[in-house]
């Protein structure tokens, strides 16, 4: 643990002269030991991927350059080597995986090509060792059924699977470190842990350097040996995990930490949950699957299995469960986006379930949705003032009623007026998903369904969106169903929590009684997947922190 693998010194990266500070990067330093598992942790901006890009020297030269500074893996500059010598080390001494590996992955290559091609690049031709090395790979990952499962295709597996696969690619040559930027923030509690372990047994099995981004408190509790806190390129905080979590020093660390959400044990349930604005009774989607062969029959898959329960007005309902359960399958059922196959959904005391043509339009302005990727939910092609007002002059809205309440609304929710007339690229992750409340709250509706409206945002620009669902709930009367795979998330707005498995609800309660009293074995194994779940310093409050109306402010 006395010698460094990986030594950074005095980095500093330049940006472009039109962005809004010098250095994506500055005066950077910071090591890291084999054996060793240090996690960088920051908000978007921070810095944190730009410096495990110039690690691996993969900066975008026309955007990025690297100013001064060195990089040393085992003594050696990264910056003097040439483009050969870098390509020899990339796999086989400093390994990556990537935030998001659909998009990492090449969708037309099986996992098993992608893999084995890693290895022909250090020099190990195709044949059956590399093959065997490629199922001792998929085998390490503890996949299953390798043999067959190396002829699959990206698209073919889960998101836990397809990260796993990642992690096979960068581990089959044997780098001595491995840089994992963000490789379990899209993924629900349980494949998080998942992860979390295998890297951890990976980094002990193999002796290996852990270089791990992220911006969750959470997994640094459980993983990290080392912290850096990084904010808007500057390294503000540096040392072990338990002087970083338990004694901060720095005012930026307290507030990530304090913006980390707390399982509440101090929820009363809603008086009016009694009164259903909508309820939900035997609700049934099964999806189909291509036909494998001529004479086979399409494959079924149960997404939502006699599924019922019921919001009341003014209450927020959390769903919750792992990827597949079938939590946005039922969003989209409920916002008529798809259609049961059978149950029924009776809103305001009226069945909607069959409702088509005119008599769904007349429905839809009441029951409006958040969708989880505001960036891809917003027309790249229109400005913020048409994305918001288009849907209500749709359905009969004045121009001038629209764009008054547009304004309004803009204001409740912290962005400034003059916005209008910008386009979603140009506004942050938190802002664009403000502009996708902002487009739901336009119509006036009763109940909006909430699809994983935060799992993609920092803690603190998270924190900010739940505390505006809150003021924008308590405002207007709104029901809200949110939909998320954040037990501690839930915790902050819910009232009431299902949760849901294999397209069922195993159990429904109070939000306080799931985290006291939880009454299904799904329901436990989920709390304790909550990353960090035993850290005093980080859940030992049970009440939210309520941010001022100051904090709604835009972030840039």
């Amino acid at each position: 643990m006395s010698q460094a693998l990986l030594e950074v010194l005095n980095l500093s990266v330049a940006l472009p002269k039109t962005a809004d500070r010098r250095y994506a990067v500055e005066s950077l330093s910071l090591t890291i030991r084999r054996g060793e598992t240090l996690c960088v942790v920051g908000e978007s901006g921070s810095g944190k991927s730009v410096t495990a890009h110039a690690v691996m020297q993969l900066l975008p030269k026309k955007s990025l350059h690297i100013e001064s500074g060195q990089i040393l893996l085992e003594g050696k500059n990264i910056l003097d080597m040439s483009t050969v010598e870098l390509r020899k080390i990339r796999g086989s001494k400093i390994a990556m995986i990537f935030q998001e590996p659909m998009t990492a992955l090449n969708p037309v290559m099986t996992v098993g090509d992608q893999i084995e091609e890693a290895l022909l690049m250090h020099g190990i031709k195709r044949g059956p060792i590399a093959r065997q090395k490629v199922i001792q790979s998929l085998t390490e990952m503890q996949l299953p059924e390798p043999e067959l499962l190396q002829h699959s295709y990206p698209f073919q597996l889960s998101g836990g699977q397809r990260q796993r696969v990642m992690i096979a690619m960068a581990m089959v040559a044997q780098p001595a470190l491995l840089i994992a930027d963000e490789p379990t923030t899209a993924l629900d509690v349980t494949t998080q842990a998942q992860i979390l372990a295998l890297i951890d047994e990976l980094k002990q099995r193999h002796n290996i350097g852990v270089l791990f981004i992220t911006h969750d408190f959470g997994v640094v509790s459980d993983i990290a040996d080392r912290v850096a806190v990084m904010q808007r390129g500057k390294l503000v905080e540096f040392g072990s995990r338990n002087d970083v979590l338990e004694r901060p020093q720095h005012p930026y660390t307290k507030q990530l930490i304090s913006a980390v959400p707390k399982l509440r044990t101090d929820q009363t349930t809603p008086t009016n949950i009694h009164k259903p604005l909508l309820e939900v009774r035997g609700l049934c989607k099964t999806y189909r699957a291509r036909r494998q062969g001529f004479f086979q029959k399409p494959a079924r898959f149960q997404a939502l299995d006699n599924v019922d329960f019921h919001i009341g007005r003014g209450e927020t309902l959390g769903v919750l469960g792992e990827s597949g359960s079938g939590k946005s399958t039922l969003g989209h059922c409920i916002a008529r986006l798809f259609d049961g196959d059978s149950g029924q959904l009776i809103f305001e005391g009226q069945a909607i379930e069959k409702l088509h043509g005119n008599a769904l339009r007349a429905i839809r302005p009441k029951i409006q949705m958040i969708f989880q990727d505001p960036y891809s939910s917003l027309n790249p092609r229109h400005r913020i003032g048409r994305i918001i007002t288009e849907n209500a002059i749709l359905h009969g809205v004045s121009k001038a009623n629209a764009e008054k309440r547009m304004y309004e609304i803009l204001d409740l929710v912290g962005i400034e007026r003059t916005a209008i007339n910008r386009y979603p690229h140009e506004f942050s992750g938190g802002q664009r998903q403000r502009i996708g409340i902002a487009r739901a709250l336009v119509l006036q509706p009763a109940l909006i369904v909430a699809d994983e409206p935060v799992s993609a945002l920092d803690v603190s620009v998270q924190q900010q969106v739940l505390e505006l669902l809150r003021t924008v709930r308590e405002r207007y009367n709104l029901s809200l169903l949110f939909i998320t795979h954040d037990l501690r998330v839930a915790s902050q707005i819910c009232d009431r929590i299902a949760i849901m498995s294999h397209g069922r609800i195993v159990e429904c309660q109070a939000a306080a009684d799931i985290y006291r009293n939880p009454q299904h074995p799904y329901t436990r194994s989920l709390l304790n997947a909550i990353p960090g779940r035993d850290n005093e310093s980080l859940y030992a409050s049970g009440t939210p922190t309520h941010l001022p109306t100051a904090a709604l402010e835009p972030i840039l």
